[in-house]
C-alpha cells in the first residue's frame, strides 16, 4: 500500500509550503497525497438562505485555492493528488479524519514563518498529540523551494 501524506490545506503561503514539500516526498518515495480543504460553519445567519450562500461560497473559494496549489504540484513534482473537501471544525474534522485511514503515512502541516503557528499545528502538537495514528510533520511556511527539495 502506497503511503500517503495528508496536506491539510486553506489558502496561506504556509499551506502551500507544506504541500509542496509532501507533493516532493511523494514522488522521492512512491507515495501519494492527500489534501483535506476544511470549510468551517458560519455563525448562524437568521435567513437560512443566506448562511448556504456564505458557507457556498467560502468553499468555492477553497476549491479555488486548492485547484491552483495542485497545478502547481502537478507541474513540480508530477504527482496528481487526491482532493477532499469536508464541513466542519477543523481540528475535529482533521483528526476524525486521519482516525478513519489506515493508509495515512504523515499528516503534513504548514507553520506560520513568525508569530503563531496556526490552530492546526497548535492542537496537533499539544496535548493529544500522542493520539494520532500517523506522525505529524511541521512545514516551516519559510522554507524556499531549494530547501524544499533538498530535504524532501
Amino acid at each position: 500500500m502506497k503511503r500517503t501524506y495528508l496536506v491539510v490545506v486553506d489558502d496561506s503561503p504556509e499551506a502551500r509550503v507544506a504541500l509542496r514539500f509532501a507533493a516532493r516526498r511523494a514522488a522521492k518515495t512512491d507515495g501519494a497525497v492527500e489534501v483535506l480543504a476544511v470549510v468551517e460553519p458560519q455563525d448562524f445567519v437568521q435567513w437560512g438562505g443566506v448562511q448556504a450562500a456564505i458557507e457556498e461560497e467560502q468553499r468555492l473559494r477553497i476549491e479555488a485555492s486548492v485547484a491552483s496549489s495542485v497545478g502547481e504540484i502537478m507541474d513540480a513534482a508530477g504527482i496528481t493528488p487526491q482532493i477532499v473537501v469536508r464541513q466542519g471544525d477543523r481540528v475535529s474534522t482533521v483528526r476524525g479524519y486521519v482516525g478513519t485511514r489506515d493508509d495515512i503515512g504523515a499528516l503534513v502541516l504548514g507553520a506560520a514563518p513568525s508569530g503563531s503557528p496556526g490552530p492546526l499545528v497548535a492542537d496537533f502538537t499539544g496535548n493529544d498529540a500522542g493520539k494520532l495514528p500517523c506522525p505529524v510533520m511541521i512545514i516551516p511556511g519559510s522554507l524556499t523551494d531549494e530547501q524544499l527539495e533538498a530535504l524532501s
